[in-house]
């Protein structure tokens, strides 16, 4: 039965996709990138309400109200494509620390990068990491919040945590903006490069916000409390 959902979830997301990155590109010449942001936000939440009905994955989320108003950097563990879409949906306007590699994806890449996110070359780290620094400096001061993924690529979740890098901490103690740190096992369900969706209800967990003037303390905090929950919902 998962099979049969997962093939008829395909049938309609694909297209879906598509239309929904045309939407994107077309409108924008027309529109602020906050605008244009809340239209990917409708459309995203579209495909998850559709993977919902279709494949019976639902979401639960705990801590909404640990988000303060203004810039924040949200860091969450990487497991899969659910959490790439549902975490933009959090606040607006927000921009996401992608590879470079998705922005020459058809339709998809050009929608991407016409949400001007901070795409990075994975191959050169200290390259990858001054950029970061800059471009969400810059992003942070123009009120965009950041969403990383500080594991740098997806992991299965049997696999545990990876080490984060400290990027997430540098970026905080840079602009005194706050880390929100974000749990979830979206990989149960959606599992990453595997075809058969599971059923279930992905546990989506919002901490407090960290604060502090070490970078590596910083980091070592939103580990730490992603770790934990990490082992409580797992």
């Amino acid at each position: 039965m998962n099979i049969l959902r997962s093939i008829l979830f395909n049938i309609f997301f694909y297209p879906l996709l598509i239309v929904s990155s045309l939407i994107i590109i077309l409108f924008y010449p027309f529109v602020t990138g906050t605008k244009l942001q809340s239209i990917a936000n409708n459309l995203i939440i579209l495909i998850l309400v559709l993977l919902k009905h279709m494949c019976r994955i639902d979401w639960e989320i705990s801590g909404l109200d640990n988000i303060p108003d203004g810039p924040v950097i949200f860091v969450s563990n990487h497991q899969g494509p659910w959490e790439s879409f549902f975490l933009q949906t959090l606040k607006t306007p927000s921009a996401s620390i992608i590879k470079k590699e998705l922005l020459f994806i058809p339709f998809f890449g050009w929608a991407l990068a016409c949400l001007r996110p901070i795409y990075i070359n994975r191959t050169n780290k200290y390259t990858s990491l001054k950029k970061v620094i800059a471009k969400g400096t810059e992003k942070l001061k123009n009120g965009y919040s950041i969403i990383m993924f500080p594991e740098g690529t997806r992991a299965r979740p049997h696999k545990g945590l990876k080490k984060f890098s400290s990027s997430c901490g540098l970026l905080s103690v840079h602009n005194n903006v706050p880390i929100v740190p974000i749990c979830h096992n979206s990989g149960l369900y959606w599992k990453n490069r595997k075809f058969t969706k599971e059923m279930g209800t992905v546990n989506v967990l919002i901490g407090k916000p960290i604060y502090g003037d070490s970078p590596k303390d910083c980091t070592a905090k939103a580990f730490d409390w992603i770790n934990l929950k990490f082992k409580e919902i797992h």
